[in-house]
């Protein structure tokens, strides 16, 4: 039988390291040899943490842990891949599969909103906007796996918002664990509020139009290094 106070253990320290590293990553220059370690370390941490958290949104039947999970997981593994495989684009299966789980996870997510929203609950606005993310992520999956991305650079693009897009969810779940204060409703959904900009200024600032594609991703890589 799975230790549920074991798991516990593990999810809050693993998701407390995770979201002070999450906060130094995101403060520190971009690329560099520093930014790559903590991430490293962050990228593990998260991984026990959200791992930590599918038996135990299971033993405790809490559709909200294990939809933050889902999507932290997801997050996290591809976020890591796209800067990793800078070098050859060439979609693997296992990350086609990637993709098709969050297809069917967004999915589960946007129908468990509409059930809400018949139960007359608000919670169904942040069900069906996390359903939305995962199918808004499932797409831009497809279109960087055909090579159909206008950004040449997509991969540097991808990496940055699907970290910040797992600390978004980290942060999510720290707060509505732990909120007394505002409502729940606001506790779910403020953190993509406060950091969604922060992926948008950084795509716009760090992104490359197709037609400029630098042959040597390696070459874009140390020119993010030094920004």
């Amino acid at each position: 039988m799975i230790n549920y106070d074991l798991l516990l253990i593990v999810h809050v320290i693993c998701g407390g390291i995770s979201l002070l590293l999450g906060l130094g990553v995101m403060i520190q220059r971009k690329g560099g040899r520093l930014h790559r370690r903590v991430g490293t370390t962050y990228y593990y941490t998260m991984l026990l943490a959200a791992f930590s958290a599918l038996p135990m949104s299971y033993i405790r039947n809490n559709y909200f842990l294990f939809t933050l999970a889902v999507l932290t997981l997801y997050m996290v593994i591809t976020g890591r891949r796209y800067i990793r495989k800078r070098k050859n684009q060439k979609p693997t299966p296992f990350d086609w599969l990637m993709t098709f789980i969050i297809v069917l996870a967004g999915l589960s997510f946007m129908s468990f909103g509409i059930y809400k929203f018949s139960q007359n609950s608000l919670f169904g606005i942040v069900y069906v906007s996390f359903g939305f993310a995962a199918l808004f992520f499932a797409w831009q999956d497809i279109r960087n796996f055909l090579n159909k991305s206008p950004i040449g650079n997509y991969w540097l693009t991808t990496h940055l918002q699907r970290m910040i897009g797992s600390y978004i969810a980290s942060v999510t779940a720290f707060l509505v664990v732990n909120n007394n204060i505002i409502p729940g409703i606001v506790a779910w959904l403020l953190p993509s509020v406060i950091l969604v900009p922060l992926i948008v200024k950084w795509t716009w600032r760090y992104r490359m139009n197709k037609m400029y594609r630098n042959p040597d991703p390696d070459v874009q890589y140390r020119k993010f290094s030094n920004t």
